[in-house]
């Protein structure tokens, strides 16, 4: 120190290799902060170098020191651990923060095991991995889509995923892991060369679409639609509406929001960047047939290879999603053309016999009509086996008979088959108690080649 201050240094930098006989035989807190003091030295200058020691040998004395040393005016940092230590490597920038949310590094009792892994202890393990994912993904900076609606997200996510892999290195929330653990798993699997990144959110109340749009801080913002879903636990569609624009709380200013052409949703949305409303109204339909969709939107021609005009709906955000990345059209049209629906949504398959569509993953009013409305249209020999709708709260009876009456005036050929105390009320007349029971009579009744329609809730 004198001979620095001699020298009329005015940065200095002190290395400390903290270990546990250093912590049983002096105070390195109290010698520090005596230096400086007699010494006249402005600790902001001082840089203190926690070595990988200190963290390995003796954790918990190390955090006491990091915070009594801040408390002083010391800076402090991690000293880069080589190759070895890459877990550490990647959290010796956030130390501070790590401190402040009250962690501690502990070790493994295994030597081997110390460069591969690290537990931490926390007060609230979710705000300690909603933290850690939010660090990752500021790391990886991708452009962040995030997506949420009572029904047809997760085919939305695949659309869009689908168009934004045409032109940029992207990553997905893989099937359905769409609550806030989802989103951290998600975020700690993407690729470290990730340009966008496709999110998510589910729902089962207020508050929680609020949270991943915390962390996710997203560019882009879909809401494919607010229905039902979940109306047992939110009471109304106002309140549904209110969850869903959660959704935009922590976007970005300059970004996009993209959302269905709702009332609801306008009244309910608070952002004021740009925002842009759709609808299947918003297109012309080409053709549409079995396996195949084709329409215009924006003066432009687009082909799916799949039914349905949700389908169509739900792909006029993957559009706008490409439009606002600056992707070019046959780009987009070639993302749209290539998308495959995954499992129990419009799953096709031949199963003893039968050609059986699997779109049981789950139902509720607006997406059993919507799907009914293309097997009217495009299957008409089809069988159609409905169950219970689930989450759909007091009025639960009264959403399964408007769905029979939406049956009754469409006028129908189809056989109707229904399973469960609730689906009865849909329809009575081929209604069974379980599956089994349906397996049994559909064998027994129905002549192998037909096609099979399921539909039902899963909760």
């Amino acid at each position: 120190f004198e001979k620095w201050q001699q020298e009329g240094k005015s940065d200095l930098f002190l290395a400390v290799n903290i270990s546990a006989k250093d912590f049983d035989t002096i105070d390195v807190c109290e010698v520090l902060i005596g230096l400086v003091n007699k010494y006249g030295i402005n600790p902001e200058k001082l840089r203190l170098e926690i070595t990988e020691t200190a963290l390995m040998t003796s954790v918990d004395n190390t955090i006491k020191v990091i915070e009594k040393l801040r408390e002083n005016g010391f800076k402090v940092e991690i000293d880069d651990f080589g190759s070895g230590y890459s877990s550490l490597n990647m959290l010796k920038d956030i130390v501070v923060d790590v401190v402040k949310l009250d962690m501690k590094f502990l070790r493994k009792c295994k030597d081997e095991e110390r460069s591969k892994t690290i537990i931490l202890k926390v007060k609230d393990t979710k705000q300690a991995y909603l933290e850690l994912a939010n660090f990752r993904l500021k790391q990886i900076s991708p452009k962040v889509i995030l997506i949420t609606g009572s029904s047809g997200k997760t085919t939305t996510k695949e659309l869009v995923s689908s168009v934004v892999s045409k032109a940029f290195d992207s990553f997905k929330t893989p099937l359905n892991h769409n609550n806030e653990i989802g989103f951290c798993q998600t975020i700690f699997d993407m690729p470290d060369n990730t340009q966008v990144l496709v999110l998510e959110a589910g729902m089962r109340g207020l508050g929680e679409i609020s949270l991943i749009s915390q962390y996710a801080q997203p560019d882009i913002t879909i809401i494919s639609n607010v229905g039902t879903a979940h109306i047992g636990r939110l009471g109304s569609r106002e309140n549904i509406a209110k969850a869903k624009c959660e959704v935009v709380e922590f976007q970005k200013n300059n970004g996009v929001f993209i959302g269905h052409n709702d009332e609801l949703i306008k009244s309910n949305l608070k952002f004021d960047g740009q925002k842009i409303f759709y609808s299947i109204n918003d297109t012309e339909i080409i053709d549409k047939k079995i396996g195949s969709s084709v329409f215009r939107y924006k003066n432009t021609d687009y082909t799916l290879n799949i039914e349905g005009d949700y389908n169509i709906e739900n792909s006029i955000s993957a559009i706008e999603v490409g439009l606002a990345l600056g992707m070019k059209t046959d780009d987009i049209k070639q993302g749209l053309f290539e998308y495959k629906p995954i499992e129990k949504r419009w799953e096709i398959e031949t199963v003893g016999g039968y050609n059986i569509i699997n779109d049981s993953y789950n139902a509720n009013p607006e997406s059993m009509k919507a799907t009914l409305k293309t097997m009217f249209d495009l299957y008409p020999d089809a069988v159609i086996v409905l169950g219970d709708m689930g989450e759909l709260g007091e009025n639960e009876i009264q959403y399964h008979r408007e769905v029979g009456e939406y049956i009754k005036t469409s006028n129908a050929k189809n056989k109707i088959i229904t399973v469960g105390k609730l689906a009865k009320e849909i329809s009575d007349k081929h209604n069974f108690k379980t599956n089994i029971e349906v397996s049994k009579y559909i064998t027994n009744n129905i002549e192998q080649g037909a096609t099979i329609f399921l539909k039902a809730s899963r909760s």
